[in-house]
C-alpha cells in the first residue's frame, strides 16, 4: 500500500471548521491500518510536512495524495502532475471537472450522485463522515428546550422563528466553538438546523451535515432542512421534522407539540441506523476502497484511458442521432 498524504491548506486559525475536522477524522481512520501523513500547502506548520518541500522527492510508486479542499482542487491537480491523486469529495458544485485517472471518494450519496453524472469514467466510492463515539444518548436531564447554532442558519430561522420561540421557551443560541457539543446536545430537547439558504448563496452543496446527525444520536428531536447531503440520513416523519414547513405558525405548532409530549425510547434514533457512520464500519469500508484504488494505480501506467467522454460536443451528436432515429421511425410508420 502506498503512503497516503492528506493535503490541507492548514490545520489552524482560519482553516478550522467542519471540513477540516472531517478530513482529519478520515486521516485518523486511515492511519489505523496504513501509513499516512498530513501535508499542508498554504500555511507552513512545524508539526506537518509542506507540499512544496515534499514533492521533489516523492515518487508515484510509493505515494498517494488525497485532496479535498474544493476551491483549491483545480490549482492542486497541475501541481501534482505525474502523482497518484484521490479526490475526497465533500460538497459538490464547484464547477471543475476531473481527469479519469483520479478516483473519487464521496462523503454522501448525494455527492456520489453528482460525480456519478459529472465523472462517468472515474472510479467512485462512498465513505460517509464519522460520528464520534461521544455522540450518544446519555439519559440526562434536558434543561434546554431549543438549541440552535447561528452558523449556516437561514434568515428565517434567526430573524423569525427563533424570536417567536424565545418568548415561550428556553432557547440556547450558539455562535462560537463548543468544546463539549455532545454534552450540549444531551441537555437539549430540540435542535434546529436550516442550511439550504446558506449553501444556495455560496453556490455549492451541503456535503454531509454532521450536526443534525450528531444531535439525533444524542436523543434530540431535530427540525432541519433536508438539502443535499442531509437527505442521506434525515427522514422527515420518521427520525426528524422538516423545518420551514409552509408557515411560521405551522412550525411553531409542530415544535410546541414535540415539547409538550413526553419522550419515549421509541423516539430515539436506533443505534443500528448510526452504525453506518461509526468508526468500525468506516475503517472496514476504507480498507476495501484504498485496496482497490492502490491496485488501480498499479494498473494506470500500463494503459491510457480509452472510454468515450461525456463532452458537450458528444452529447449534441447523440441528441441529433436520437432525433434522426425518431424521424426515421415515423417515416416507416
Amino acid at each position: 500500500m502506498r503512503k497516503l498524504y492528506f493535503l490541507l491548506p492548514g490545520t489552524k486559525g482560519k482553516f478550522g471548521g467542519g471540513g477540516l475536522w472531517a478530513e482529519l477524522n478520515t486521516y485518523n481512520l486511515a492511519k489505523q491500518f496504513s501509513e499516512a501523513e498530513v501535508v499542508t500547502y498554504r500555511q507552513r506548520e512545524s508539526e506537518h510536512l509542506f507540499l512544496a518541500d515534499l514533492l521533489p522527492e516523492c515518487q508515484p510508486e510509493s505515494a498517494i495524495f488525497v485532496i479535498g479542499w474544493g476551491f483549491d482542487v483545480p490549482k492542486l491537480i497541475p501541481q501534482l502532475q505525474g502523482q497518484n491523486i484521490i479526490y475526497h469529495a465533500h460538497s459538490a458544485g464547484y464547477g471543475f471537472s476531473l481527469p479519469p485517472q483520479i478516483p473519487i471518494i464521496t462523503v454522501s450519496r448525494n455527492t456520489m450522485g453528482y460525480w456519478g453524472q459529472q465523472a462517468t469514467n472515474n472510479l467512485i466510492y462512498y465513505l460517509p463522515n464519522q460520528i464520534g463515539d461521544e455522540f450518544r444518548h446519555l439519559d440526562r436531564q434536558r434543561s434546554i428546550d431549543i438549541l440552535v447554532q447561528t452558523r449556516k442558519s437561514s434568515e428565517y430561522l434567526l430573524d423569525s422563528l427563533i424570536p417567536a420561540l424565545q418568548s415561550r421557551y428556553r432557547v440556547e443560541i450558539i455562535n462560537s466553538y463548543v468544546e463539549d457539543l455532545a454534552g450540549l446536545f444531551n441537555r437539549s430537547k430540540i435542535y434546529l438546523y436550516d442550511s439550504a439558504e446558506y449553501w444556495a448563496v455560496n453556490g455549492v452543496t451541503e456535503g454531509f451535515g454532521l450536526p443534525p446527525l450528531e444531535a439525533l444520536a444524542c436523543g434530540c428531536e431535530v427540525f432541519s432542512s433536508v438539502n443535499h447531503g442531509l437527505s442521506d440520513f434525515l427522514d422527515p416523519g420518521f427520525n426528524c421534522h422538516k423545518i420551514a414547513g409552509y408557515s411560521l405558525e405551522y412550525d411553531l405548532q409542530r415544535i410546541a407539540s414535540v415539547l409538550e409530549r413526553s419522550p419515549s425510547p421509541s423516539d430515539r434514533l436506533s443505534e443500528s441506523l448510526l452504525a453506518e457512520y461509526r468508526s468500525e464500519n468506516l475503517i472496514t469500508r476504507l480498507k476495501v476502497i484504498l485496496a482497490e484504488i492502490n491496485s488501480f494505480f498499479d494498473y494506470l501506467p500500463q494503459y491510457s484511458d480509452n472510454l468515450p467522454k461525456m463532452t458537450q460536443k458528444r452529447l449534441n451528436k447523440l441528441k441529433i442521432k436520437r432525433i434522426y432515429s425518431k424521424i426515421k421511425q415515423k417515416i416507416k410508420i
